[in-house]
């Protein structure tokens, strides 16, 4: 009788629900693995920045410092994406006890919101815009939002505008101090004269940094 209703009727709520959360469980276990990735690969690019600080190679240590950020960034937008997997199926879950009482699936802002977000991250984008209209059928989403892509173009354009400071952040723990600078939040504001000097301040980091390098070649 139930294999009859399944065919006549499709799946029940409660089968639908088991559905999304096997999927999402399977996204966790997927985005668990590209964190371990990103964490070997990020473990190696530190070694290389080591490695050059210890040359003397400014240039091209700063570079994979960026490399560093970039990760670092796209880490963290990872395990964001992973805890709202996990929101939205402890959602799902309070859906399976409503089902018991009201017998149909409720609409959910709470569910709506964080596909929306999640469809923005391309290792869920297709698996949470199929979900989604799933969703929006059974009557837990009243719409899902289109415009809601991130470019990585308007990121690289944010990391090369405002990521320098995350740079000798970064050159400066790695290298224990022998490139880079300590974050101002972290040690006071900076002097004056790094804020009203006429010197530059991408030109009065590099030559901080040559002087270290030379004092490292030196000893």
């Amino acid at each position: 009788m139930q294999s009859i209703n399944r065919m006549i009727w499709g799946p029940t709520p409660q089968e639908k629900v088991r559905k999304w959360q096997t999927q999402l469980k399977r996204e966790q276990r997927m985005l668990d693995r590209e964190v371990h990735s990103l964490d070997l690969a990020c473990n190696k690019v530190k070694a290389d920045i080591k490695r050059l600080a210890q040359k003397g190679d400014t240039k091209n240590a700063k570079l994979l410092a960026r490399e560093v950020v970039r990760t670092n960034r796209q880490k963290q937008r990872m395990l964001t994406s992973k805890a709202q997997l996990n929101s939205i199926n402890m959602q799902l879950g309070h859906q399976l006890a409503m089902v018991k009482v009201t017998g149909t699936l409720q609409a959910s802002t709470e569910i709506m919101k964080a596909s929306n977000s999640l469809i923005k991250l391309p290792q869920l984008s297709n698996t949470m815009r199929e979900m989604s209209a799933e969703m929006m059928k059974a009557g837990i989403m009243t719409e899902m939002l289109d415009d809601t892509m991130e470019t990585l173009d308007e990121e690289d354009e944010e990391l090369e505008d405002e990521a320098q400071a995350e740079v000798d952040k970064v050159l400066y723990q790695i290298t224990d101090g022998k490139l880079g600078q300590v974050d101002a939040a972290k040690v006071g504001e900076l002097p004056q004269k790094q804020a009203t000097g006429p010197t530059p301040e991408e030109l009065e980091r590099d030559e901080e940094m040559e002087r270290a390098i030379q004092g490292l070649l030196s000893s």
